[in-house]
């Protein structure tokens, strides 16, 4: 479905819902808003508002914390 889409085309209708239920599924899956925005070639905000849109909980930030060492360390 994401190859059929034109970078900043309108996406309605079933299309949006098909496309909703991929974004979807691919995310509880273990993907990156970011790297779903990559495949789609759409944007973050795109993929983020499709996501909330479609109910789904979205994950907190990730990456290093700072400060913490570890108990192995």
């Amino acid at each position: 479905m994401a190859e059929t889409l034109k970078k900043g085309s309108r996406v309605t209708g079933t299309a949006r819902e098909k496309l909703a239920a991929d974004l979807k599924k691919k995310y509880d899956g273990g993907a990156s808003i970011r790297a779903l925005a990559e495949e789609t070639g759409r944007s973050y905000g795109f993929v983020h508002r499709m996501l909330s849109e479609s109910g789904v909980a979205l994950r907190g930030r990730g990456g290093a914390t700072r400060g913490k060492k570890s108990a192995s360390a």
